[in-house]
């Protein structure tokens, strides 16, 4: 959009969302933006309001399938899947690829650090990741501008 003189043309891409990466964005001369990260603070608060939330979800879930482990597991559990996505991500983007290679790698760290096979892991990923859907629905992730 179009705005009066001096005041600088603000778009959003949707490679920056706001529900995808936390960016914040700053105007620049001639209209362009660039998009900033969000404080460092911030960031953190989010990551780990985040972490609590999976540990607990994934506890829940594993302890509904009977595993014995504690919640240290579903800990460690929530870490690695934060960086096999955060990797995977990296790697290829935003999308399905993405998605799809994440989960996959993620089934294999559930079979491993829970000593089950791939239906159980299958079956404990997909209500982590329904869990996850709603309470990400449910709770703001990101603070930025509306």
């Amino acid at each position: 959009m179009f705005l009066a003189a001096g005041v600088a043309e603000m778009e959003r891409t949707p490679a920056c969302s706001k529900a995808r990466m936390p960016f914040q964005y700053v105007k620049k001369q001639a209209g362009s933006t660039v998009p900033r990260m969000a404080d460092p603070v911030t960031s953190a608060i989010v990551f780990v309001v985040g972490l609590a939330i999976s540990t607990v979800v994934i506890f829940i879930t594993t302890k509904l399938f009977g595993q014995k482990e504690g919640i240290g597991r579903a800990f460690v559990t929530a870490i690695i899947g934060a960086v096999i996505y955060s990797i995977t991500y990296f790697i290829f983007g935003n999308g399905w690829i993405a998605a799809i290679v994440g989960g996959f790698v993620w089934l294999i760290a559930l079979r491993g650090l829970y000593d089950i096979g791939w239906l159980r892991a299958l079956a404990i990923a997909v209500i982590v990741w329904i869990a996850a859907t709603i309470v990400g629905l449910l709770l703001p992730t990101v603070p930025g501008p509306l």
